[in-house]
């Protein structure tokens, strides 16, 4: 739920809520390496509990 801080009705809220400037635009996240980051991290943990086991 991506809710802006500041509501853009000025007659509800809360009064110190209404003098803070409005939020900056989100921009998304690029999310161009997300699968090569959970291939590795998978392979680690793999790696990880595979070696643990054979000590």
């Amino acid at each position: 739920m991506q809710r802006r801080l500041v509501l853009t009705n000025e007659g509800a809220g809360h009064p110190l809520r209404r003098r803070l400037p409005a939020p900056a635009a989100i921009k998304p996240a690029r999310d161009d390496d997300a699968d090569w980051k959970l291939f590795v991290l998978s392979f680690l943990a793999f790696f990880v509990s595979f070696y643990t086991y054979l000590l």
